[in-house]
């Protein structure tokens, strides 16, 4: 298997538009110098190459960020190797793995449920102290209680199912999550930088996180919903906990990941190419291909369009507010990250783009709105 190649090839190379090109690198510029991120960091790549890899703002290509929900998809990937393996089967039930975690009423969770953020516990606390300890996050989960019967809705599970499934995979290889993950998946694949739990002496190119912006306005929001309402205040203190050194360390394994735009951009490629057959080509298909869940989401008010780790753009027409951009094809697949981060690959024009920055609006429609755009312009690339 032949590692990444993260040299940056000239559009044209690649049958892309440099104009397109420009204008998406312009768009990332706007957010910098009007407001209100610090920096933005994006890659474009395609057939396997870079042909853009670009950063913005007070950081260059050097740093690196937390890449927070955006590294969802890269324990899903260690996952579906856990499938090809035969070790386990995605409707089987957690606590086959782990049995304490069936207290309160949660034998009936899956592993399916688990990536498909339907499996009833989407807010279950699990922070600091206690998740520096795996026995204290064990008994903390076995005390999870379920806000519905798993399999009945859909919400985002922002951290607690990720929790679990790095348990399943410690349990299963007998390895550190973090360890199974760089061992099985990066490494093979020569993602340079790209880590789940950083060693202190290797944080010094991390970019801080900073809370920036302010919230949506009135109007804004009675725009957008058709109702006057008020925005709920939201503390920036736990993603801001991410700048911590014992948080880096620790790989938080639903949001902790550090990666570079390239790296990830390249990821995606190595999904849509499966260099080497890393992943059994069926699994990876299906995993990124096949729509499991399209219960509404709350959060949206759209279907969720959850594939087995990731979200799939669909043929509804709304794949830029799924993370993706508007001229994407309905096979894309990616997932977003706070802050308005984005990262998707499109099995049709073979295109993956990623944006990253280290500003946290709190403003979240006008993060979602700037994710969106880029990735419009990424998707309009090929100039067709």
């Amino acid at each position: 298997m032949s590692p990444c190649d993260y040299t940056i090839y000239a559009p044209e190379q690649l049958g892309l538009d440099s104009g397109r090109i420009d204008e998406l690198v312009e768009r990332a510029r706007q957010g910098v110098e009007k407001g209100p991120l610090p920096s933005v960091q994006i890659a474009l790549a395609k057939d396997g190459k870079l042909v853009l890899f670009s950063t913005l703002g007070d950081a260059d290509n050097s740093q690196r960020y937390n890449i927070l929900s955006c590294t969802k998809p890269l324990v899903a990937s260690a996952v579906w190797l856990l499938m090809a393996a035969g070790e386990v089967d995605i409707s089987q039930r957690v606590c086959e793995f782990i049995p304490g975690f069936a207290g309160n009423g949660k034998e009936a969770v899956t592993v399916e449920q688990l990536l498909c953020h339907t499996a009833g516990i989407p807010q279950a606390p699990l922070g600091p102290p206690t998740w520096y300890n795996r026995d204290a996050r064990l008994e903390k989960m076995a005390s999870w209680r379920l806000n519905w019967e798993p399999g009945t809705r859909m919400e985002y599970h922002p951290t607690s199912a990720h929790w679990v499934l790095a348990e399943l995979i410690q349990r299963i290889t007998g390895v550190d999550y973090r360890r199974y993950i760089d061992l099985a998946v990066l490494s093979p694949l020569g993602l340079t930088g790209f880590q789940l739990g950083v060693p202190p002496a290797e944080q010094a190119d991390i970019a801080t996180l900073y809370s920036v912006g302010a919230p949506p306005s009135a109007e804004e929001l009675e725009q957008i919903f058709g109702v006057a309402m008020e925005w709920p205040e939201v503390s920036e203190e736990a993603l801001l906990r991410f700048n911590e050194a014992e948080t880096r360390t620790l790989g938080v394994p639903g949001a902790g990941a550090v990666a570079s735009a390239a790296s990830v951009a390249l990821f995606y490629q190595c999904l849509l190419h499966n260099p080497g057959e890393l992943w059994d080509p069926l699994i990876l298909s299906d995993a990124t291909g096949t729509i499991r869940v399209n219960f509404a989401d709350p959060a949206t008010g759209i279907a969720a369009n959850r594939g087995l780790g990731v979200v799939i753009a669909g043929d509804d027409g709304l794949a830029a507010r799924r993370g993706m951009g508007k001229t994407a094809s309905a096979r894309s697949f990616g997932h977003p990250g706070a802050g308005g981060q984005v990262a998707w690959a499109d099995p049709v024009s073979g295109i993956s783009f990623c944006m990253l920055t280290n500003g946290l609006d709190a403003n979240p429609i006008r993060a979602a709105r700037f994710g969106a755009a880029l990735s419009s312009r990424a998707a309009d690339a090929t100039g067709t």
